[in-house]
């Protein structure tokens, strides 16, 4: 049975990154079904909207949209009955759930999820650090972050430490390498949740497989050896069991997924340290 396409819409007063997740999320979940994406960010005004339903019209399909301001999303819902699109409006369920519970209605204000507050420059400020202190760099700050990863090569630290760095934690991460000390500097830590990330050797070895592969290095080497991977990981386990470091296996994890998991350790290391 071959894959069925269709057209989704994406139409946004500000990025377009929550209908992105939002309906990639949602298309996921059905087996065999590809959307071909048509994302329509900042439509602020009625010469863009008309531009965005010329393309609708043109390619029927689903549209997801979030236009806060009324007249823009009135002439989106009367195109799109005329069209025979089916549409929807991703955050109205939430506003209303929320106006029942509060009791207040929202102000509309496309895009005020990404105003320049406190919280953005919290999330730059770890962005910043984090890029820093990205493979063991500049360890004598390691004291300054919210959270430090450990672990041997390829088991996700740099691409896991980016994604924290944009929830806003300050994140540093060190490699373990068997034979080769570890900053002084993990020995005295105060502040920071030091996580160790694992995987299974079968995957790290395709893992570091494919890398040398684009790089066209030599495959014969220590490097992907399943026996000595294995040694590393097991070295890396043991490790972290005398420190008292929580440990993570991200084999069949997203970056998402073991993000997710580093957030709950972290509001628990949070009000352990604050009680301190």
């Amino acid at each position: 049975m071959g894959r069925s396409y269709f057209h989704l819409h994406l139409v946004s007063d500000s990025t377009g990154e929550t209908l992105i997740t939002v309906g990639r999320a949602a298309v996921a979940q059905y087996e065999g079904v590809s959307a071909i994406e048509h994302v329509y960010p900042l439509v602020r005004s009625q010469a863009q909207l008309e531009r965005v339903i010329s393309e609708i019209e043109a390619a029927p399909g689903i549209v997801l949209y979030t236009l806060v301001e009324p007249d823009l999303a009135g002439r989106l819902e009367e195109a799109c009955r005329q069209a025979g699109s089916p549409l929807l409006s991703v955050l109205a369920p939430v506003h209303a759930l929320l106006q029942s519970y509060l009791g207040a209605h929202s102000t509309a204000r496309p895009g005020a999820q990404h105003m320049l507050n406190a919280e953005y420059f919290k999330r730059i400020d770890a962005m910043n650090f984090t890029l820093l202190h990205d493979d063991g760099q500049h360890p004598q700050d390691l004291d300054d972050a919210d959270v430090v990863l450990v672990g041997i090569s390829r088991t996700s630290k740099t691409p896991t430490s980016i994604y924290l760095a944009n929830r806003g934690l300050k994140t540093a991460n060190i490699p373990l390498v068997p034979n080769l000390p570890l900053p002084a500097q993990l020995d005295t830590l105060q502040k920071p949740l030091v996580v160790g990330l694992v995987a299974s050797p079968e995957r790290i070895v395709q893992i570091r497989q494919n890398r040398l592969l684009s790089l066209r290095a030599d495959e014969d080497t220590d490097y992907t050896d399943k026996d000595r991977v294995a040694e590393e990981v097991a070295f890396s386990r043991r490790l972290c069991s005398r420190r008292g470091w929580p440990v993570i296996d991200v084999t069949r994890r997203s970056i998402e997924e073991t993000a997710a998991a580093i957030l709950d350790l972290y509001r628990d290391h949070r009000l352990k340290f604050i009680a301190v």
